[in-house]
């Protein structure tokens, strides 16, 4: 099966590329990027060919794409990538305004191709097991959840607000809101939030809390702030607290590590050591495509952490709580 990538403005597409590559079934055949420089790095990185021209890159034998470009400009490229019968898996969150979502859903819909959404957290060891503890009715009925996404600041075009669509809250409120909702099979009602900008001196916030209440009743709390330093072991977290009615299930996504003092870097790192997320969401991309059967996480999975986030900058702004009236179905 043949994938090629459209842009590594994402970070995240250099593991998604060495994943593809180590894919048994798969070959990273063609890239294409806007910053034709990155673009001819990545190619002879990876031994493939760079294409300048995004729509001479969709004419080619390609079975889908990996789309890692700048949030604003995924409708664009889920589109193009969707006309040219490309299935495809998309860099999160899936946009940055709810009518681009509903636009990029129906394009893939039209078009009978497959468009899974990146939010690797659903295949983290520790949450897998978490999401069998809960369903398996051992804490009991859940009534409260606190999860953090804390990271560190990621500078360029992520604190650019027109590239972007925003800062700390775009980039981390999604993951935990897709692992609860996949979880809890549950949609949120009311959001409040509170953002400001105090970590650095940029144009987009960094910091935050966001308090939820589920259509069940459950009450959620997400800090989705970059607080964490430079000098950090690794860029962040992902943790959540569930709180039951016959107990409580604390989720550490990244806790399994070794730390390394590592003094030719000048530096100490935690190095994962339980199994890699990324390459288990490459896999089962991979795997939806040659199977032919609906993703794991879905454009509409997508949609939704996107009303949330929206639903939260503007409880910001008008300093209230927001009903979320959710698009489509």
């Amino acid at each position: 099966m043949k994938i090629g990538i459209i842009s590594f403005a994402h970070m995240h597409a250099i593991t998604y590329a060495n994943y593809v590559q180590e894919h048994p079934n798969a070959e990273l055949s063609y890239i294409w990027d806007e910053d034709e420089k990155r673009g001819k790095e990545m190619a002879t990185m990876f031994h493939c060919v760079y294409i300048s021209d995004i729509h001479s890159f969709l004419k080619t034998d390609i079975e889908a794409v990996i789309i890692c470009s700048e949030n604003a400009k995924h409708k664009e490229h889920v589109v193009y990538a969707a006309e040219a019968n490309k299935h495809i898996l998309c860099e999160k969150p899936l946009a940055t305004e709810i009518s681009d979502a509903e636009e990029m859903i129906q394009a893939c819909e039209q078009a009978g191709v497959i468009l899974q959404v990146a939010y690797p957290v659903r295949f983290a060891p520790a949450v897998v097991k978490a999401k069998e503890i809960i369903d398996q009715g051992d804490i009991g009925e859940v009534i409260a959840i606190s999860g953090t996404n804390h990271g560190q600041m990621p500078d360029g075009w992520f604190i650019e607000k027109a590239l972007s669509g925003g800062g700390a809250a775009t980039d981390h409120i999604v993951h935990i809101m897709d692992v609860i909702r996949w979880i809890l099979k549950d949609e949120v009602k009311n959001v409040y939030a509170e953002f400001d900008t105090r970590f650095y001196d940029i144009d987009v916030e960094d910091c935050g809390i966001v308090t939820l209440e589920l259509k069940s009743g459950v009450i959620v709390s997400i800090d989705p702030s970059w607080s964490r330093p430079k000098t950090f072991p690794t860029w962040g977290d992902v943790t959540i607290r569930f709180m039951g009615t016959k107990g409580n299930l604390y989720v550490d996504a990244f806790k399994q590590h070794a730390t390394y003092f590592n003094d030719h870097d000048g530096k100490i790192q935690h190095l994962p050591l339980a199994e890699d997320m990324d390459e288990k969401l490459i896999n089962d991309f991979i795997s939806c495509v040659q199977e032919q059967r609906e993703p794991s996480i879905t454009g509409l999975d997508g949609l939704r952490t996107l009303e949330v986030v929206k639903a939260a900058y503007e409880s910001n702004r008008k300093k209230q709580v927001v009903r979320l009236e959710t698009t489509c179905s």
